[in-house]
């Protein structure tokens, strides 16, 4: 047995979140499956964070253990071959035999992509949050500052599994115009259940102009969610990454000899 960590992307349209759950298909049941299929035998993928339904990864971070000799390259491409669709495994290497998806990480990087304009998008709707109302992004920058930092977020967060904590050490939100549209990146040492989506939502309140930035404060210190803004819908949230003490990943896959869209006649 050695155990595999594994860098996985995932359209979270087509699953009921990551977490494994009797009669809801997820990302964790589709990799065992494909796990199952191709060695033969169980084994139990341990996700860095459970995604709920509609939410999408870019670069979620998964660990197992199996018996298997095939190398980390051949491993890649066959789980790849057998894992359903709405799934890649971008990366894989075997690793350290006490590594944990889970327990080892030490941060976490969302997006939530939000498309602004008079007409909801004719493509997409399930990768991005939509709406026609103008928005004030300065307006939205000063709140955000309010939100970074090292606090009880319990505000900023819906119930969910049990913690022994509600601080958490929000390291940075930046607000990335795009045309169309716009990103909110947040990076933090975790997230409570639904605190992105629950500040994505409370900034969009601010934009629209029916909160005012320099309540957060208050209303972070209060720990009262009903006075923050709505959670956002899950189809605009991203994971983008997971961070953890040691480096992961290093050693990636042949790039391709030509740059993408160059074609030789």
């Amino acid at each position: 047995m050695r155990n595999v960590r594994i860098e996985v992307a995932y359209d979270g349209s087509r699953f009921f979140g990551w977490q494994r759950q009797e009669g809801f298909y997820s990302v964790q049941e589709a990799l065992e499956e494909a796990l199952t299929a191709l060695v033969g035998e169980t084994a139990t993928v341990h996700g860095a964070g459970r995604t709920d339904t509609g939410v999408h990864a870019l670069r979620q971070v998964a660990s197992f253990h199996v018996a298997t000799r095939l190398d980390d390259e051949r491993l890649l491409h066959a789980l790849n071959a057998h894992v359903a669709r709405g799934v890649t495994i971008r990366a894989l290497e075997t690793c350290r035999d006490d590594f944990h998806a889970r327990f080892d990480a030490c941060g976490k990087r969302y997006v939530y992509r939000v498309a602004t304009g008079r007409f909801r998008p004719p493509f997409g709707r399930e990768y991005v949050h939509w709406l026609r109302d103008p928005l004030d992004l300065p307006a939205m920058r000063r709140a955000a500052a309010h939100i970074v930092g090292r606090r009880d977020f319990s505000a900023l967060a819906n119930a969910g599994s049990p913690r022994s904590s509600n601080v958490r050490h929000l390291r940075a939100i930046r607000l990335v115009p795009r045309r169309e549209g716009f990103g909110v990146v947040i990076s933090a040492d975790g997230f409570l259940y639904n605190m992105v989506r629950t500040i994505a939502g409370t900034l969009i309140e601010v934009g629209r102009g029916r909160l005012d930035p320099e309540r957060l404060p208050g209303i972070l210190v209060s720990g009262d969610r009903t006075l923050a803004g709505p959670t956002a819908p899950p189809n605009g949230l991203y994971l983008l990454s997971v961070q953890y003490p040691e480096p992961c990943f290093r050693a990636r896959g042949p790039r391709a000899r030509a740059a993408p869209g160059v074609f030789s006649t």
